[in-house]
């Protein structure tokens, strides 16, 4: 079995392989060649914590495997490390021996931001110019630098519920050499693209907070009753998704749902627009959503890619099992 340590991973993987790796497999999964196993997420009882598993089988790259791993919110301010916290293992899809132990920290922070910048390279309108940031915290660096590399963004506006976060995403448009500008929810009607990376029970951005054409990558919801958006703008959006299921359990869409707004029937998986079985974006003014709720798939496509890098560059650590 090979080991690939959390602390090799950011000399591995980088946003053009993450990208690479969560297209493909996306595209897999609408296939039929791919699918994830249900996911299991509990609050443990201990340290506020959730810890879950989200697995499945890619039979097209013979990648099999799971992420172990969850949410302890006093990780930061108690030991001084990041809140998240996960690991990956992949198994011999013709045996079931392990074949890697992967860390899955920063791997799971560039799959996040792969399946959005996915989004937006098959969605989002090719003459996108501003693009709009809801949250901005670790994970919102990620989403946005991934997502600079699709359109040829001139300017980056932004908003959080507690503003003094911004200069997070700030620094990272300065970084592309972007103006940035802080904005009230009414102002996100300039973006062209619209990302949502928070934490967040009850929605912040609305359905009147989006103008026509626009494209939007919802990233946060990942927990039944967590929700970003009004419901009512999946109403008015063609909602895709990473997968359809998911998101009506667990995604944003689980709220429209329920509210009667759409059927799971209207959902799209966001691999159909990929593979071309599905137009996607059809028209200039048509308002698109892509529901990322996080699959397992997506981590083991990932993973799978830094363990062949880490054997090529002497870096895996090979042990017995």
């Amino acid at each position: 079995m090979w080991i690939v340590p959390e602390r090799e991973i950011a000399g591995l993987m980088t946003r053009e392989a993450a990208f690479g790796a969560v297209e493909k497999v996306f595209a897999a999964m609408a296939a039929g060649d791919a699918y994830n196993f249900p996911v299991v997420r509990e609050a443990i009882g201990h340290a506020d914590a959730l810890y879950g598993f989200k697995g499945g089988f890619d039979r097209a790259g013979q990648v099999l495997g799971l992420k172990a791993g969850g949410y302890w919110p006093n990780n930061l301010a108690t030991h001084k490390i990041i809140n998240h916290q996960s690991t990956v293992f992949l198994f011999d899809p013709d045996t079931g021996r392990p074949a890697a132990m992967v860390g899955g920290n920063l791997l799971t922070a560039l799959r996040t931001a792969a399946a959005s910048s996915v989004s937006i390279r098959h969605l989002a309108r090719k003459d996108a110019k501003v693009i709009g940031m809801v949250g901005a915290g670790h994970q919102a660096t990620f989403q946005l630098r991934a997502a600079l590399e699709q359109r040829a963004f001139e300017k980056v506006i932004g908003w959080n519920l507690h503003p003094e976060m911004l200069p997070n995403i700030e620094k990272v448009a300065a970084e592309a050499g972007l103006p940035f500008e802080a904005v009230s929810l009414d102002g996100l009607r300039a973006a062209d693209v619209i990302i949502t990376i928070t934490s967040s029970f009850a929605p912040s951005l609305m359905a009147d907070h989006v103008s026509p054409g626009t494209h939007l990558a919802c990233m946060g919801t990942d927990t039944k009753g967590k929700q970003e958006v009004e419901a009512a703008l999946l109403a008015r959006a063609t909602v895709f998704a990473d997968e359809i299921a998911q998101s009506v359990g667990i995604g944003e869409a689980q709220h429209a749902v329920a509210q009667g707004l759409i059927a799971e029937a209207d959902i799209v998986e966001l691999g159909a627009a990929i593979n071309g079985t599905h137009p996607g974006r059809v028209s200039d003014d048509q308002i698109t959503l892509f529901d990322g709720t996080g699959v397992g798939l997506q981590d083991l496509a990932v993973a799978s890619a830094v363990v062949q890098l880490a054997i090529d560059k002497g870096i895996a650590i090979e042990v017995d099992v």
